[in-house]
């Protein structure tokens, strides 16, 4: 039952973030799009700039702190590889970011997580 609680935490995590982001003025382009280097939680697309974007949901804002590491986002940014093509043109930007989702706290949008 925990792990059960625990993915439906995180998805409305996500829909969360998604909504955040076009609040932002974001257009979200995917959801959920999975690869067989990883998955990337949001796809979305401001101007010229794609960002493939990790979710990460926790019951505290304290627990945020240890939500990522390199490994979960060298995942994503294979998987972003993998995707770009679809997703982004020529000439776009494109990068990995993060965002934290915990109860009773705005978002927290990490942006350019990844330097890899």
């Amino acid at each position: 039952m925990k792990r059960q609680a625990a993915e439906a935490r995180g998805r409305k995590g996500e829909a969360y973030a998604a909504m955040w982001l076009r609040v932002k003025g974001w257009r979200i382009l995917a959801e959920r799009v999975r690869t067989p280097a990883g998955e990337v939680d949001i796809v979305a697309k401001r101007g010229n700039l794609v960002a493939f974007v990790e979710v990460k949901t926790r019951a505290t804002a304290a627990e945020l702190d240890h939500a990522i590491d390199d490994h979960r986002l060298r995942r994503v940014a294979a998987a972003a590889e993998i995707l770009a093509p679809r997703f982004a043109q020529a000439g776009e930007d494109i990068r990995i970011d993060v965002i934290l989702v915990a109860p009773g706290h705005f978002p927290v949008h990490v942006k350019n997580a990844w330097h890899g």
